[in-house]
C-alpha cells in the first residue's frame, strides 16, 4: 500500500513550518509509524559535507525514521536566501513538478507516511507561472496548515484555508504554533479559529527556545490518512 502522506503549509514564512513538521515526524515514529518529510523546494543553503544543503532539509532528515538522502528529501536545493522563484531564476533552476512528484512517490514506496513541507506560505511563487499552491494540487495531498500563533493570524489562517479550499484541496487539519510566547488572549484568538476552521485541530505546540519538536509532539494527534 502506497504510504499516507500530506503536505504542510503556514499561514506566512517564520511560522514554524519546520517545527511543526518535525513534531509531526516524532508523532507518527511515537505511534510506530515509519516516517519521513520531504521539502522539495528549500530556498537558502550553505555547503555540507562538500554539497549544499539547507538547514530545514536537515532538520526534517534527523527527525525522521531513516535518512532517504538528500537528493529525494529536498530536490530543489537553492542557495539564495530569498523567494525560491528568485533564487531560482538567479541560479538558472527551473523546477519540475513531475520531478518532486517521482521522487515524492519513491518516498512512499519506503515509508508509512510522508509529510512534504512547502516553503513560505501556501502562494509563494516556484517560476513565473507556478506557485506552492499549483504544486500542492499536483501533488493531489491533503493539507495541515501551520498557523503562527500572533497577531493577525486569525485572518491569515482563514485567508489561506479559502485558498485551499479553491484548489479542491481537503484541509485535514491545522497545528496552532505558538511562536509568540506574550500574545495576548492567546486562548481567545485559538477559540476563535477552532469556530472558523472547518478541520480539526490537531494540536497546540509550545513555545520552545530550544526548538525540540520531539519534546513538543506529545500533544499532537495525527491526521487521518491521506
Amino acid at each position: 500500500m502506497n504510504a499516507a502522506a500530506w503536505f504542510v503549509t503556514g499561514t506566512d514564512t517564520g511560522v514554524g513550518k519546520t517545527f511543526a513538521t518535525c513534531a509531526l515526524l516524532h508523532a507518527a515514529r511515537h505511534a510506530g509509524l515509519r516516517a519521513v518529510a520531504m521539502k522539495p523546494v528549500a530556498a537558502g543553503a550553505e555547503l555540507v559535507d562538500g554539497r549544499l544543503a539547507n538547514e530545514d532539509a536537515l532538520r526534517l532528515r534527523a527527525a525522521g525514521s531513516f535518512d532517504p538522502g538528500l537528493d529525494l528529501l529536498n530536490p530543489y536545493c537553492l542557495a539564495s536566501p530569498v523567494a525560491p522563484h528568485i533564487a531560482a531564476r538567479e541560479e538558472g533552476v527551473r523546477i519540475d513538478p513531475a520531478l518532486i512528484a517521482a521522487r515524492l512517490a519513491d518516498l512512499r514506496s519506503k515509508a508509512d507516511c510522508v509529510f512534504v513541507e512547502g516553503a513560505g506560505g501556501f502562494r509563494v511563487p516556484l517560476a513565473a507561472d507556478y506557485d506552492m499552491a499549483m504544486l500542492a494540487r499536483d501533488l493531489g495531498l491533503p493539507v495541515i496548515l501551520v498557523v503562527g500563533m500572533r497577531l493577525g493570524c486569525i485572518n491569515h489562517a482563514l485567508l489561506t484555508a479559502e485558498a485551499i479550499a479553491a484548489r479542491g484541496l481537503v484541509l485535514a487539519g491545522w497545528i496552532a504554533n505558538r511562536i509568540d510566547p506574550h500574545m495576548l488572549h492567546f486562548e481567545d484568538n485559538l477559540d476563535a479559529l477552532r469556530e472558523r476552521l472547518a478541520a480539526p485541530l490537531l494540536g497546540v505546540l509550545p513555545y520552545r527556545a530550544d526548538g525540540d519538536a520531539a519534546a513538543a509532539a506529545a500533544g499532537l494527534t495525527l491526521p487521518e490518512r491521506g
